[in-house]
């Protein structure tokens, strides 16, 4: 019987500690258990710390998981509460994803500040995003945009917004909804014309390999169809070596006992693209992705990324 309180391990931007709680209020739910059995225990990451710099220049996504990483492996945490698409397709060894919570909306989100569209941008107008993806797919839209590097937190990117840096940004409709500031939206982004990031959306739960009891504990909040959904994405990640420094898009989604992934790799400036377009039985949710992925790349040839990266 657990007498001391399990402990979460969260980043401490505003949008991590409200998945951390969502994690935690659904645990209570689901075992009917008290509040106090939850502590949830805040870190600052390398990749919250340094904001001044694409993180395609400072080492990658780990930079948001690696400290919490560290005390999940020395024991100090039981679990951690991530965004999915920040973690890693490669995680340290002795650790797994072991639970994903149900998917938010996958779309991205415009927030214009002179004008309610992509399209509706005067020539020559400005976005501000951190992400090489968002960067390709509006270059391949609007090519006369310019593109500034936005990073910090969704409260700090809208006040930099309202401040006049950028006519418009780009933020996940997920973590925005999650926030309760779905009013600041002027636009979302048809995910057939402007694929998410593969597992945006979704918030996944991360701990050691072995640990029978907090794998019987996340058990009963993992989502299975955005669980399958996910593994698929991460695998097509994983089959392109994907990370920071490729703009990569694609998600899967999973109807009855089928799944169905779409794939997007791109060049930075959006002109040169592959898609790819796969399904089969969600019992196969993480070969599909691989293959998904192996087959762009194939497509692609083999100097597609080193050309560029």
């Amino acid at each position: 019987m657990q007498t001391k309180p399990f402990r979460i391990g969260t980043r401490g931007s505003p949008l991590a500690l409200a998945q951390a709680a969502e994690t935690r209020a659904r645990l209570m739910a689901a075992h009917n258990l008290p509040e106090e059995m939850f502590e949830i225990v805040v870190l600052s990451t390398t990749g919250d710390r340094v904001v001044d710099r694409p993180l395609s220049e400072i080492g990658g996504k780990g930079l948001f998981t690696l400290e919490l990483e560290e005390q999940l492996t020395s024991g100090e945490l039981d679990f951690a509460v991530h965004s999915s698409k920040d973690m890693p397709t490669v995680l340290p060894e002795g650790l797994h994803i072991s639970a994903y919570l149900p998917r938010e909306d996958i779309r991205d989100a415009l927030i214009g500040r002179t004008a309610p569209s992509l399209t509706a941008l005067p020539d020559g107008a400005t976005v501000g995003t951190a992400s090489l993806r968002r960067q390709a797919l509006v270059r391949r839209i609007r090519p006369d945009i310019q593109v500034t590097i936005f990073r910090g937190s969704v409260g700090t990117r809208l006040r930099k917004l309202d401040e006049g840096h950028v006519d418009a940004t780009l933020l996940a409709f997920a973590g925005l909804k999650r926030l309760a500031r779905e009013e600041v939206v002027t636009e979302l982004l048809d995910p057939t014309e402007f694929p998410p990031a593969p597992a945006q959306g979704a918030i996944c739960i991360e701990s050691r390999i072995g640990d029978k009891r907090i794998d019987a504990l996340l058990e009963a909040v993992n989502h299975r169809p955005t669980y399958d959904a996910v593994s698929c994405e991460r695998a097509f990640l994983l089959a392109l070596d994907g990370s920071c420094r490729t703009p990569i898009a694609g998600y899967a989604l999973c109807e009855g006992d089928k799944l169905r992934v779409s794939g997007l790799i791109l060049t930075p400036d959006g002109q040169q693209e592959y898609a790819v377009e796969l399904e089969g039985e969600r019992a196969d949710a993480e070969r599909i992705g691989r293959r998904a992925g192996e087959t762009v790349r194939t497509a692609a040839g083999p100097g597609f990324f080193e050309t560029w990266t």
